[in-house]
Parts: structure tokens; C-alpha cells; sequence
């Protein structure tokens, strides 16, 4: 006996909910991404050139022309939270190595 396999369409479905879950929307928007994406393709490019301008500013932050300080100041940091600004730091510079994103915002 053979097994005849069909989806009846659930990868396009799972498709469209899984976009509309990246864009944070309610489930009552996936008729209309599925009809007319258009907008939410326009919304998840937004999206994204703000988490791009995001990570530019990081970098530009971790720049030590950045924020000039005095010679004499001192910052008292815990060790754990020196340790997360560092790994920040590293997650930074490599996102920006491995997306390419541009020198300006």
C-alpha cells in the first residue's frame, strides 16, 4: 500500500505566519499578507534598515572618538557587566564584518 502525500498548503501557511510573526503582527493579518505583501515587505525593510542603523551606532559608539573623557576619570564597573559591554562589543563588530553594512546610516 502507498502513502500519497499531501500538505494541502501548510509550508505557504507556515510561511506567511512565521513572516508575520517576525514583523510582530496579529494572526488576522496573514490573509492580507498572503493577498497584498507588498506594505509588509515595505514594514520588514524598515525593520531591518533599523536594526542596520542600530548596529551602525554601536560601532560608531565604540569608537574612541565617541565620547571624549577626561585622563583623570574613573568609572567603577562590575566585573560581570565589563564582561557583557565586551562580548556586546565582539557580537558588534562581527555583525558588522559579516552583513557588510555600509559607513553610514
Amino acid at each position: 500500500m502507498t502513502v500519497i502525500e499531501r500538505d494541502f498548503g501548510k509550508k505557504p501557511r507556515e510561511t506567511v505566519r512565521r513572516f508575520r510573526e517576525l514583523l510582530a503582527l496579529d494572526a488576522q493579518h496573514e490573509h492580507n499578507i498572503k493577498e497584498n505583501p507588498l506594505p509588509y515587505l515595505e514594514r520588514a525593510s524598515e525593520r531591518i534598515f533599523q536594526l542596520e542603523r542600530a548596529v551602525f551606532d554601536a560601532v560608531q559608539a565604540l569608537s574612541p572618538k565617541a565620547a571624549p573623557c577626561a585622563e583623570n576619570e574613573t568609572l567603577t564597573l562590575r566585573k560581570q557587566d565589563y564582561l557583557g559591554l565586551l562580548r556586546c562589543s565582539e557580537i558588534v563588530q562581527q555583525a558588522l564584518k559579516e552583513y557588510g553594512i555600509d559607513e553610514e546610516p
